[in-house]
């Protein structure tokens, strides 16, 4: 089976997938602008859905010492491990914004919240906090590029690490037939949706589920064809 990885892979996946027989070719269609950061006013409590808001936020030293302390709340296990590296205290990890969102609701409706995130994201938190007329300040640390690139195949599959990448992927690029789409979490399946019906979802959103569910899909499905 030959892959495409829209972003390249850890050397641990890369081995376990490569075992089985797979080839894979690493072209990440997404990359990362930093923004300045115009809004300095920030809320008793944190939220990052992304690692790259951590990775920012502790790059610029003035907001780090206006930040480092306060509570919490992240959409991902790699998040959360990143932050706490950087010193956070994480009160809660959920696999998925709009989950995370429901929980603040719920849990802590009458504080106010700073959220770190890209210029490019999904609505869930922001939509529902107005709607239950909670504070959230945003504070854009970086912009999602897409790398405009037309794929030479043929891929028995593609793999997709985010709604950006899909959309980066059909920019310039029709589903190739017989080929299977892998995503690692439910916004980038329901992006990917959009364009075809042949894909599979990790059951949980990492890396470790990802590879599973590629190794039971060649297990399956495709040494059977």
């Amino acid at each position: 089976m030959r892959l495409l990885s829209t972003k390249t892979l850890s050397p641990r996946i890369k081995d376990h997938l490569t075992k089985i027989g797979t080839s894979i070719v690493e072209y990440p269609l997404i990359k990362i602008k930093p923004l300045h950061l115009t809004n300095q006013k920030i809320q008793s409590m944190l939220i990052f859905t992304s690692q790259n808001a951590v990775i920012l936020a502790n790059k610029n030293n003035a907001l780090k010492n206006k930040i480092i302390g306060k509570k919490s709340f992240c959409v991902g296990e790699k998040t959360r491990k990143l932050l706490e590296k950087f010193g956070f205290k994480v009160i809660e990890m959920r696999e998925n914004a709009n989950d995370l969102a429901h929980f603040l609701v719920e849990k802590y409706n009458k504080n106010s919240f700073s959220f770190f995130c890209g210029k490019k994201r999904r609505s869930e938190i922001e939509s529902l906090f107005k709607i239950k007329n909670m504070n959230v300040e945003i504070h854009e640390l970086y912009d999602t590029l897409f790398v405009n690139k037309k794929i030479k195949g043929p891929f028995d599959g593609i793999i997709f690490f985010s709604p950006s990448a899909v959309l980066s992927f059909f920019e310039n690029n029709k589903w190739p037939k017989d080929c299977h789409g892998f995503c690692i979490g439910k916004s980038t399946a329901e992006t990917l949706k959009k364009f075809t019906t042949k894909y599979s979802e990790a059951k949980h959103p990492n890396e470790d589920q990802l590879s599973l569910t590629i190794i039971n899909y060649f297990s399956n499905y495709y040494v059977k064809k």
